[in-house]
């Protein structure tokens, strides 16, 4: 009989020329005969002999080994979900302002949008109101749904005296109601800052997070959790304008100091020889030389516009987005309408648009376009409604029914409420309406 070693080794050199799958076939037999060889001889050149398999067989070690887990998370797996817990466990022990500034043009689409999906989200929010008084501040009684009001100022617009300095930086180009109209914007932002102040001190804390965001604003979906970034101030990307998307801004109580400065920071932009800036450029530059760090997210929520744009829009033209998109839409512009341009419609236009201007994210079949070169068209009511949800869609029918005694008591319900109340009589406002008797 030939040497049990020998044939050892002779059929192990074979299987180390062969695929490592026809190997696993050879196992069982070869672990056999491992065996055998081992009772029947315990010789040196034997143990040498297996020492050489078993050697041969090291890569495999790990299938067999007792401790193997297929799936086991790697460590910084686990470190990083552990870190993201603590990071959402923070958040909601975390107290956040809800800084709301603008008019009340179609606020019965977007109010309830912002109750349901920011104000309703975080537990800890209160709820800062700047809006000037004009026919439509009585859809602001809406407001009264939201959990935690802490102050609301609806106040009379008056001219704000334009300052040399304020004359060399901004530019009245592209702007509606030209630099006037910037100064009364910036105005309704720092406004805003100013109540949050005034707060503060009378409780004595200062809030975590500061959400900035516009009373003509239609959130999709919430405000997501990851956009409070300690020490960066997130805004959303597109609709830039040669600066940064201002219509919507989250930032901690430090970065957010700089960002909602938007008036008292324009002579350090002077000094510094920003010129001819409009409302995003500004932004930018207030950001930039006060050294705040910025990152950019896509956010679930557009601007609804009863302004008429050219359709298709043109290189500098301005895409207005269909409520019905997907989104995210990033502060686009919007309306509910039925869609003019879907599908393979959408690339080319927006492709033809300037990066660095109007445009929005588009990609993944997120956007639709509507074309907005006229009023919104007959039946837009239900194309609202069937967007937006029974719920939504029963506010808006609710405003729709207002009476006047009505609008008056959730005006006094919302003051009842409110730590910081400066507005005119709740009749006064109500009475502005047309239609509410």
């Amino acid at each position: 009989m030939k040497n049990p070693t020998k044939i050892l080794m002779q059929l192990t050199r074979k299987a180390l020329d062969l695929d490592w799958r026809l190997l696993l076939l050879l196992l069982p037999p070869l672990s056999l005969l491992v065996y055998v060889s081992l009772s029947s001889s315990f010789t040196t050149t034997t143990s040498t002999a297996v020492g050489t398999l078993l050697s041969s067989l090291s890569p495999f070690k790990s299938i067999f080994h007792s401790n193997y887990v297929p799936h086991a998370r790697a460590p910084e797996e686990v470190g990083l979900r552990a870190r993201r817990r603590r990071e959402e466990e923070e958040l909601d022990r975390s107290r956040i302002a809800v800084c709301l500034v603008g008019g009340a043009r179609r606020f019965e689409l977007t109010g309830p949008s912002i109750v349901q999906n920011i104000l309703g989200v975080y537990n800890k929010s209160d709820l800062f109101l700047h809006s000037p008084l004009d026919p439509n501040a009585y859809k602001l009684s809406l407001l009264k749904a939201a959990p935690r009001i802490a102050a609301v100022k609806i106040f009379q617009p008056e001219p704000i005296p334009e300052t040399q300095s304020q004359s060399r930086v901004l530019t009245a180009a592209n702007s509606p109601n030209g630099i006037q109209g910037l100064l009364q914007y910036f105005n309704l932002v720092e406004g805003c800052l100013t109540m949050i102040n005034d707060y503060q001190r009378k409780n004595n804390f200062t809030y975590d997070w500061i959400v900035r965001t516009r009373v003509d604003g239609y959130w999709s979906r919430p405000l997501p959790r990851d956009n409070f970034i300690p020490g960066k101030y997130l805004v959303p990307p597109g609709s830039s304008y040669s600066g940064l998307n201002d219509r919507l801004g989250v930032g901690d109580y430090n970065t957010s100091l700089v960002a909602l400065s938007r008036l008292s920071l324009i002579p350090l932009l002077d000094a510094a020889g920003h010129q001819q800036l409009n409302s995003e450029s500004a932004f930018k530059a207030q950001l930039a030389v006060k050294e705040v760090p910025y990152v950019t997210h896509r956010i679930p929520f557009c601007v609804v516009t009863d302004r008429r744009y050219e359709f298709p829009p043109g290189r500098f033209g301005v895409p207005v987005a269909a409520l019905s998109s997907p989104g995210p839409l990033s502060g686009a512009k919007c309306r509910p309408c039925t869609p003019a341009c879907t599908g393979s419609c959408v690339g080319p236009v927006m492709n033809g648009l300037y990066r660095g201007w109007s445009w929005t994210e588009w990609a993944n079949k997120s956007l639709e376009l509507c074309d907005a070169h006229g009023d919104w068209e007959e039946g837009w009511e239900k194309l609202f409604d069937a967007v937006a949800g029974r719920r939504l869609a029963a506010e808006r029918k609710r405003v729709e029914a207002l009476k006047l005694k009505q609008c008056v008591d959730d005006f006094e319900e919302m003051r009842k409420r409110t730590a910081l109340w400066e507005a005119p009589p709740a009749a006064d406002i109500c009475r502005l309406a047309s239609g509410l008797v």
